[in-house]
């Protein structure tokens, strides 16, 4: 069978007339840029183009409750993209998305709300920037260009907890990570900063989705 009868077929099982579900196909068929597959036969799809026609499927009917499992296997960068750019604008249109991934660059792009499951158990669930606010540990990435970058970080270490940082920066500066007392303010470090040299970076390290799925898993095992 040819992908295109297979597609206004399962369209019509969903309730669409022939004519509509032409319609949306062709619509959606140059949406994805595939409209030159209609008369390619099912067997000649890679995985790539499959999860393209599975996912035009699913959507094509318009239903208000999206589940997906790792849509995104099977496309390269460009595609993927792609993909994940209709999902975020179906969820913009009121669409409610569910779905399940290993790939932690997703949960970042796409959830507002997550629910981390380990060996079958529910671990961690809410809103992903709450979450972040909870797992966050006070931690700044600074660079400081200063004459005398021994005397910062001893001043530095009197005051904070610091250890090296790694970040990529065209200056010649003192790298450093520094923890803050709980309760201490981002502008007071800037101040101490500012008095000893000249701040080129900045920046609070906020913990990635990946971060947290691992410290999580790692104190319930």
């Amino acid at each position: 069978m040819k992908v295109g009868e297979q597609c206004l077929y399962l369209a019509q099982l969903k309730g669409l007339s022939k004519k509509e579900a032409k319609e949306r196909l062709k619509f959606w068929f140059d949406r994805l840029e595939i409209g030159d597959w209609w008369n390619k036969k099912i067997q000649e799809l890679s995985k790539g183009m499959a999860q393209k026609i599975q996912f035009v499927v699913t959507v094509l009917h318009e239903p208000k409750l999206l589940i997906f499992d790792e849509p995104f296997s099977g496309f390269d960068p460009i595609n993927a993209n792609l993909i994940k750019d209709e999902i975020l604008r179906l969820r913009d249109n009121g669409a409610t998305v569910i779905f399940s991934t290993h790939r932690m660059e997703s949960v970042e792009e796409l959830c507002d709300h997550i629910t981390l499951i380990n060996k079958s158990n529910k671990i961690l669930d809410g809103k992903l920037i709450d979450i972040k606010r909870n797992f966050k540990s006070n931690i700044f990435e600074v660079g400081v260009s200063t004459n005398d970058t021994s005397a910062l970080e001893a001043l530095l270490k009197d005051k904070f907890t610091i250890s090296d940082a790694s970040f990529q920066s065209i200056h010649d500066d003192l790298k450093l990570n520094i923890k803050m007392q709980d309760g201490g303010l981002p502008n007071d470090l800037l101040s101490f900063l500012t008095n000893h040299g000249q701040v080129n970076h900045f920046s609070e390290v906020i913990p990635s989705a990946s971060d947290i799925f691992i410290q999580t898993v790692q104190n319930n095992n």
